[in-house]
């Protein structure tokens, strides 16, 4: 059996920022502590990478996609069938899949919380075993995912996934009126697709105002909220794309999982693993220590930084940062030292704390090995990440650099 080239790369989502006057004119990731993605940094090459190209949704997936190297700009299926694909889910041709976040909309019709509080997955599951309940039909199925993070899947032709739609964590305090779907064509199945959600919507605002978990909450999860639809995708895999190379993945949210089974990489379940600040950290750094053993890349993706960021949360951004260093890149680290693995850091996008929405900057990026001589960067920062060696990457050059192929 060949000895390939095994790598490991960490990925916090959503962890880059902007300087900001509270912190002194430093990022959260320049202020915050982080020993173990500088010691990357001082150790290795610094550059940045492109991972949201033009014409495409700023969204996680695509921006996944590109640090896989999956080229999402060529065969991008849409937020919805990936996450089917994780929750195993068997797409007929015709079947057109939605991300279908159960959100809170406030009486004055502004959507207020992309997250409903960040509903847990207990409320989530009790909530949408109810709209399955009461609205599953031939034309429309309901599925539960992660906390507010779930599934609507439309069954026949008469469908498309032609609709414009706008992103709710992108959207945060802005009149429901102003982020209503539309048709992409002048096609009668874009035109029965938002008159079909928009019907939906309605009834099931009501029927989740009155349910009984919503009663009490500040923020209810009195809303669904449809967007990036698309039909079952057919992605390249791993191997047929890296010469052989295989590859596995670990995180809590379906995005990620849902990449991997559609590319044909191992899909590591991590029991306690929420996508939240109280994620089990140190079941994925097992997973990753075994994965390594067994895979010739290991991808370690944690959500939390993300979430943080669209709460508009500056001290909780801070935690995330600093508990993802301290707590997944540090003792991974530690067990691999001296072990022959090439380690790369970045985020899959930048998610501004002022803004709490994504933004397409090229991201901070850092590798090392024992094949990569250190250049003069000493701290993994998104100011000092442009002025290292690597230059902007982009597509496939992440990986094959890791892979060294």
């Amino acid at each position: 059996m060949k000895n390939y080239q095994k790598a490991i790369i960490f990925l916090p989502d959503g962890m880059a920022d902007e300087p900001l006057p509270e912190l002194n004119g430093l990022t959260p990731l320049e202020y915050a502590h982080t020993p173990a993605m500088d010691s990357i940094a001082a150790q290795g090459v610094n550059g940045t990478f492109r991972t949201l190209p033009p014409g495409l949704p700023t969204s996680s997936d695509v921006a996944n996609m590109s640090v896989l190297g999956f080229q999402p700009e060529l065969n991008y299926p849409g937020r919805g069938p990936i996450e089917a694909a994780s929750q195993n889910i068997q797409l007929a041709p015709d079947d057109v899949a939605w991300r279908c976040n159960l959100v809170y909309v406030s009486s004055d019709n502004v959507l207020r919380d992309y997250s409903a509080g960040h509903l847990s997955d207990a409320d989530s599951a009790i909530l949408m075993a109810a709209l399955k309940e009461e609205f599953d039909s031939p034309e429309v199925t309901f599925h539960h995912g992660v906390s507010y993070r779930n599934l609507l899947v439309l069954h026949g032709k008469q469908f498309s996934d032609q609709i414009d739609y706008q992103k709710p964590d992108s959207s945060q305090d802005i009149p429901v009126a102003e982020l209503k779907l539309k048709p992409l064509d002048d096609s009668p199945e874009a035109a029965y697709t938002v008159k079909f959600l928009e019907e939906l919507s309605a009834k099931t605002a009501k029927f989740l105002a009155a349910h009984p978990l919503n009663a009490t909450k500040e923020s209810p999860a009195n809303w669904i909220w449809p967007w990036s639809p698309g039909y079952r995708p057919a992605m390249q895999m791993f191997s047929e794309r890296y010469a052989g190379r295989s590859g596995a993945v670990i995180s809590a949210v379906d995005v990620i999982k849902g990449l991997g089974k559609c590319s044909g990489m191992e899909v590591i379940e991590v029991p306690g693993a929420t996508g939240f600040l109280d994620t089990n950290y140190s079941g994925k750094v097992a997973a990753a220590l075994d994965a390594i053993e067994k895979y010739d890349l290991v991808y370690v993706h944690v959500e939390a930084i993300d979430e943080c960021s669209h709460l508009g949360d500056l001290k909780l951004k801070l935690q995330a940062i600093e508990a993802f260093d301290a707590n997944i890149v540090a003792p991974i680290m530690k067990a691999m030292a001296g072990k022959n693995c090439n380690f790369a850091v970045l985020p899959d996008h930048p998610v501004p704390i002022k803004l709490r929405k994504h933004t397409t900057d090229p991201v901070p990026l850092a590798i090392c090995g024992k094949n990569f001589s250190p250049d003069k960067v000493t701290k993994f920062s998104e100011s000092q990440a442009p002025t290292g060696a690597l230059g902007l990457l982009q597509k496939e050059e992440l990986v094959r650099t890791l892979l060294e192929l």
